[in-house]
């Protein structure tokens, strides 16, 4: 049964109540005019010595017991037809009168409920923001009496604000603290790289130096991926013309470039099939290069240590700019995808506690889509892998 909308049911309630007030009062009216409606009609035939008046020049009639039987039909006659012709005329009236209260009821049950609409306006735009925190910044600042909808609208904005500044704060604590993170692992590297070219060093020296190098890269690549997690989450301030082609081309020739034949993923990046129409979309080109780098490189990682396969596509599906990127690799429940997308978590819902990867790569792919009105989906492939859909606005 399709769902009542509040201003129909308040029409209803509105047309029920004039429709019963006006049966209430024909009814009223229907009785006090019977009660009131005069016996006789101006001549009593009770009496035999009663002579009924008649028009001048007209024959005089005395009266009658069948004459009398037949005034008082007559009486009771135009009685009845008077009281029908109130119930009819009234209710026809009251139809008609019912009609109009419920169209004015409509009316003002659209005015009444206004307020409400442009509530669930506001909030209906902020919950379709591209991604958390966004449209906060919006306020319903609703004009009218002080009542309780208006009061509503004001406890609304108040919560609004509050959590613009949630927000807020915490994107800028994140910026803030990667930023000033970057600082000392930046002199991290330049003094073990000074010890470990310093004339005299020992083997021992260099191989600690490699190892602390190493451990230093990887929390460089952690701030940069809060950083851009951070500015993904932020409004776009630059968008140009990209074609998702050319940048998957671009991705998967800096990931075989970067094989030196120890890694197994650049020769597999090499292999990956590659189906690359134009996918042109208009947007932040270094996001969405990193967007593209993250599949791939998440694809390559969680692959097949031996005969595993990577596809890349790219084109237009109905007519939006898609990007694909598919995978052999382990079994992936289809309860466990939402968890990859979230920070720092990891497949089966452990936390990141060391190994291959932080845990970002996919959360930074999804606040990158959604910053430019798009979406994601992963699907999990029934051998084991798994396919990730990016879709992008048209330009």
């Amino acid at each position: 049964m399709e769902r009542t909308t509040m201003r129909a049911r308040l029409t209803l309630v509105y047309g029920g109540l004039f429709l019963l007030s006006g049966m209430v009062l024909l009814a009223v009216t229907y009785v006090l005019v019977q009660q009131r409606m005069p016996a006789p009609l101006g001549v009593l035939f009770n009496k035999p010595d009663v002579l009924v008046e008649a028009p001048k020049n007209a024959p005089v009639v005395q009266n009658s017991e069948a004459l009398r039987k037949f005034a008082q039909k007559l009486q009771v006659d135009a009685q009845q037809n008077a009281l029908d012709s109130l119930l009819t005329q009234g209710g026809i009236a009251l139809v008609l009168v019912t009609a109009a209260a419920i169209a004015f009821g409509w009316l003002i049950a659209g005015r009444t409920l206004q307020p409400l609409h442009q509530i669930t306006g506001t909030a209906r735009r902020i919950a379709g923001a591209t991604s958390a925190g966004r449209g906060l910044h919006e306020r319903i600042a609703l004009r009218g009496p002080q009542d309780e909808v208006r009061e509503l609208a004001d406890t609304f904005d108040l919560m609004l604000e509050r959590l613009d500044r949630s927000f807020d704060g915490q994107r800028r604590f994140v910026a803030n603290a990667s930023h000033e993170l970057r600082t000392p692992l930046a002199l991290n590297r330049a003094l073990v790289e000074l010890a470990m070219t310093r004339p005299g060093a020992s083997a021992d020296v260099r191989q600690l130096g490699e190892s602390l190098l190493a451990v230093n890269e990887r929390h460089e690549r952690l701030i940069e991926g809060l950083l851009t997690l951070a500015d993904s989450e932020s409004e776009l301030t630059e968008r140009a013309p990209v074609d998702l082609a050319e940048v998957a081309a671009h991705v998967l020739h800096q990931q075989a470039a970067a094989d030196d034949g120890s890694d197994p993923a650049g020769a597999l990046a090499r292999t990956a099939v590659r189906e690359l129409e134009p996918a042109p979309v208009v947007g932040d080109p270094v996001l969405l290069e990193r967007l593209t780098s993250n599949l791939v490189e998440n694809a390559l990682r969680h692959n097949l240590p031996s005969g595993g396969w990577v596809s890349v596509r790219t084109g237009l599906v109905a007519g939006r700019p898609t990007l694909v990127v598919g995978n052999t690799g382990p079994v992936v429940p289809g309860y466990e995808i939402e968890t990859i997308f979230q920070p720092f978590r990891r497949l089966r819902g452990e936390r990141l506690g060391g190994g291959r990867g932080f845990g970002l790569g996919l959360s930074i792919v999804r606040a990158v889509a959604r910053a430019h009105g798009g979406a994601v989906d992963a699907q999990p492939r029934p051998g084991g892998g798994l396919v990730v859909s990016v879709t992008l606005p048209s330009p």
